[in-house]
């Protein structure tokens, strides 16, 4: 087992079909309120102009929005810091349809689309968007992607002592590709970390690595995981809902086949923690 660190987080951005923004999903996932009757449409990023917000795909439109989400509440300038985009797939959809044109139509293939296909592209969005000229890292671990993108961030965020965003999505696969990797529904969540506590602080992640016979990795509630079931990145709700529960918990999240990621979650009252619970309640 490794030696313990700890970082702080400061924001929060989430999204997904069935959990539409923090402020929701957090009462949904404490059992508080009952999830939509029916999953909903994709945000609309209000960092985009109305021309960009109305073509760009679902990967950028959702990763952006919680992006955006967790900067406001954590009350950081977008520009000032460095970012983290994880995502297992990225663009399925229109990696799909490139295919089946390029099968068909070679002609007919749109440089839109494939410039919207590259892994990165939701990080070049953001980026642009904002005017941050900090850096960014675009990764992929397959089913260890939410757990190694989480590591990469903290990694970067202690090393620097600068805060770090990061964001985690992934989104509906379709076609043949699809039927290889597949995907459901849209989720996406996105954290401010940062190296020390301060007066936004939320919570605390103490975290250590271990191998697999310590602990399996955690699962969320039947009925939270459920929201999010066949979701490439759904292994990272559990982390999610113990925030959402607001009290200490132990998450485990994979990182490989026997080594794990460990992180004791401690809420974190401060006078803003305070006031913030007063406005979710009222």
């Amino acid at each position: 087992m490794s030696a313990t660190q700890a970082l702080y987080i400061e924001g929060i951005g989430f999204w997904a079909s069935s959990l539409p923004g923090w402020e929701a999903a957090r009462a949904i996932l404490r059992g508080e309120a009952a999830p939509p009757a029916t999953p909903q449409t994709r945000p609309a990023p209000a960092l985009l102009p109305p021309a960009e917000r109305r073509r760009a795909p679902d990967t950028v439109a959702v990763s952006l929005e919680v992006a955006t989400r967790a900067c406001e509440m954590a009350k950081r300038d977008p520009k000032q810091m460095s970012s983290v985009f994880a995502s297992t797939h990225g663009d399925l959809a229109i990696s799909d349809n490139l295919c089946d044109t390029l099968a068909k139509t070679p002609s007919l293939t749109s440089p839109t689309k494939f410039h919207n296909s590259v892994h990165n592209a939701a990080a070049g969005y953001w980026t642009i968007a904002t005017g941050c000229m900090k850096p960014y890292t675009s990764l992929s671990a397959y089913t260890f992607t939410f757990g190694e993108g989480l590591l990469e961030a903290a990694s970067q965020a202690l090393s620097e002592g600068d805060p770090v965003l990061y964001v985690a999505f992934d989104i509906e696969a379709r076609g043949p590709v699809g039927t290889m990797q597949p995907s459901r529904g849209v989720f996406a969540g996105a954290l401010v970390l940062c190296a020390e506590p301060g007066e936004r602080s939320m919570a605390k992640l103490a975290f250590d690595l271990s191998d697999s016979d310590h602990a399996q990795p955690s699962q969320a509630r039947a009925a939270n995981a459920a929201l999010v079931e066949g979701n490439a990145i759904a292994n990272g709700l559990p982390l999610f809902e113990a925030l959402a529960d607001g009290v200490e918990r132990l998450v485990v999240q994979p990182l490989a086949p026997h080594l794990n990621l460990r992180m004791q979650v401690t809420p974190v009252v401060t006078a803003s923690t305070v006031a913030q619970s007063r406005i979710q309640r009222a």
